[in-house]
């Protein structure tokens, strides 16, 4: 993180709590009523947090929608993604509900083996959402888990051999069949696998498992072994945080630093999310 960052974060004691849940990402924010604007100290004080765990956890913050949105907007201008369904009256509102989940993965992500869909949000995008606030809605009793993980700790965590192998290779994003279904038009693009966070200058690994990724100028034999390399990355315990969610807990994280795994162990429970995307740099809006 870049050290202005790393000195607001320095001095927030006595703006906010900070907790952290595992040494490298994810950590506890408290002291601060999230329905209620933010003064300028806790919002620099939450970005800095962000930038350094990857993904910040709020508890007990019964929000509204107006709420949930004024928050995300505080951290930049809302994105609204194209299958957002009509029935919130804030258009950046995107329900993720456990039916439609399950539907969309039987249609889209039939060749996603089970436990490999880590993902990043709207990586189909030329320049993706940066940022994201999820809030729970309606619960199953126990389940439901969501998994981040540390995308620079999964790059760090590779053979010298491997990252050498993966320098300036590019991995497709295809996101096509879902788009289309929902009336966008979008070409598939591609990504490097290696990217630089452009704040705090780490290499991450970044691969979508749901958006039939493929590595470029390589034998498909080859991007299907660098592939399970990469998941195998994700996959490992001491790179990742698991959040259980509680009634009104908010997850909020920097979407070019980490990926993500929903925990499906629910049953038929109606469970209920509803997230709002931050869009990145106005410069780059509309790509």
């Amino acid at each position: 993180m870049s050290s202005a960052a790393a000195d607001i974060l320095d001095r927030a004691d006595g703006i906010i709590g900070i907790r952290p849940l595992q040494p490298t990402i994810g950590a506890e924010i408290d002291g601060v009523d999230l329905s209620r604007p933010l003064s300028p100290g806790q919002r620099d004080a939450i970005r800095a947090a962000l930038l350094r765990y990857k993904v910040v956890f709020f508890r007990d913050q019964p929000l509204t929608n107006e709420q949930h949105a004024a928050f995300a907007a505080a951290f930049g201008p809302l994105y609204t993604h194209p299958s957002t369904t009509a029935d919130s009256r804030i258009a950046p509102i995107h329900k993720i509900a456990a039916a439609d989940a399950a539907r969309y993965e039987k249609r889209i992500h039939r060749d996603v083996r089970p436990g490999d869909a880590y993902h990043s949000d709207t990586s189909w995008r030329l320049v993706p959402t940066w940022g994201a606030v999820l809030r729970a809605v309606t619960l199953p009793d126990v389940g439901g888990d969501t998994i981040w993980v540390d995308a620079h700790l999964a790059y760090e965590g590779l053979s010298d051999d491997v990252k050498a192998r993966l320098e300036g290779l590019h991995v497709t994003h295809d996101f096509r069949e879902a788009l289309v279904g929902a009336g966008h038009d979008y070409p598939i693009v591609a990504h490097p696998v290696v990217r630089t966070h452009r704040e705090t200058g780490q290499k991450i690994l970044w691969v979508n498992y749901t958006q039939r990724p493929q590595i470029l100028g390589v034998e498909l034999a080859e991007s299907r072994e660098l592939l399970e390399e990469i998941v195998r990355q994700y996959k490992r315990p001491e790179y990742q945080v698991r959040f259980s969610w509680r009634p009104n807990s908010v997850a909020f994280w920097d979407n070019r630093a980490a990926v993500h795994y929903a925990v499906r162990n629910y049953g038929d429970f109606p469970r209920v999310l509803e997230r709002i995307l931050i869009a990145d740099e106005p410069l780059y809006a509309n790509l």
